[in-house]
Order: structure tokens, then sequence, then C-alpha cells
């Protein structure tokens, strides 16, 4: 993988990348907004396995935003979520609080770079790949690192958080 240079960067996603010196590469691809799926576009456009593309969910636990990393070729376990952070209950965020919190789009929330750090959980299976890909701050580009900088990177934990 290459480093991407600062004046590369373009979001704060790549720009925290960049900041920590973690090697990465940055993939875009021209988003169609009638793709059902942003994260299994991005797998087809990347040419790689859903289970190595992550999806970042912003849910709720116990009142406490907190942000789920999965494979988009999975879908989030809200039980799992919710006994990974300590929590009794969990519920998807409303969309709107989602954006507002993590300065981000939906379809383009990014685990990384976000404008208030919230706890986040990445799925056990990340750990399984080499590299995985994760939205690098907006629709149609993602950026590719190891499992263990981006858990270094968001303060993760890693848990059993997917349903196939």
């Amino acid at each position: 993988m290459a480093k991407k240079s600062k004046a590369a960067a373009g979001t704060p996603a790549l720009t925290a990348v960049t900041a920590a010196g973690i090697d990465h590469t940055v993939h875009s691809y021209e988003h169609d907004p009638a793709h059902p799926s942003y994260g299994e576009e991005a797998a087809e456009a990347l040419g790689v396995s859903p289970a190595q593309v992550f999806k970042t969910l912003v849910a709720e636990v116990d009142g406490e935003l907190t942000v789920a990393v999965v494979p988009v070729s999975g879908s989030l376990d809200l039980k799992a979520l919710a006994a990974a952070v300590g929590g009794k209950r969990a519920a998807m965020a409303d969309p709107v609080l989602a954006e507002r919190t993590t300065g981000y789009v939906r379809g383009g929330i990014s685990p990384l770079g976000q404008r208030k750090r919230l706890r986040t959980v990445v799925d056990v299976s990340a750990a399984g790949f080499a590299t995985v890909c994760v939205s690098a701050g907006r629709r149609g580009l993602e950026v590719e690192l190891a499992p263990a900088d981006l858990a270094t990177l968001t303060s993760a934990t890693l848990a059993p958080i997917a349903r196939p």
C-alpha cells in the first residue's frame, strides 16, 4: 500500500490517516445514486469481496451514539453491539443525528476523522484480512488500510457484532 500525501487527503478521514502516518490506499469510483447499496457498490467498483469492505453504521446504545463497523456482506447485530460496549439496549441512530454528529453524509460516513469522536466497535471478521476498505468520507471514495491501524485510529474494540 502507498502512503498518500496531505495534498491528496481531501476529507477529514484521509487527513486523519495521513497525519497518523498510516500506510493506506485511496480508491475512488463513480458513485451511482440509483445503486441500492452503498457498500455493495463499493465492493463491485473495487473488485473485492463484500466481506472485505466495511460499512460504518451509527447506533444508540443506552442513549449514547456508538459507531459499528461491519462487513457490507452482513448486517449489524444490535444485541451484540450493546453487549460489546457493556450496554443493554441498542437501536439504529436517527440518520440526521448521525450525519450531524459525524460530519459526514449517509453512504459516506467514515469511522475515521469524525467531527465528534464516538465509541467504536469493529467486527472481529476484519482481523481475518490483511487490509479492509472503509468509507473515506464521501460517496465514491474508500480508504484501504490494515485492520489493526483502523482499530488504533478509532480506538475501537473488536467484537463479533455482524450477522451474515
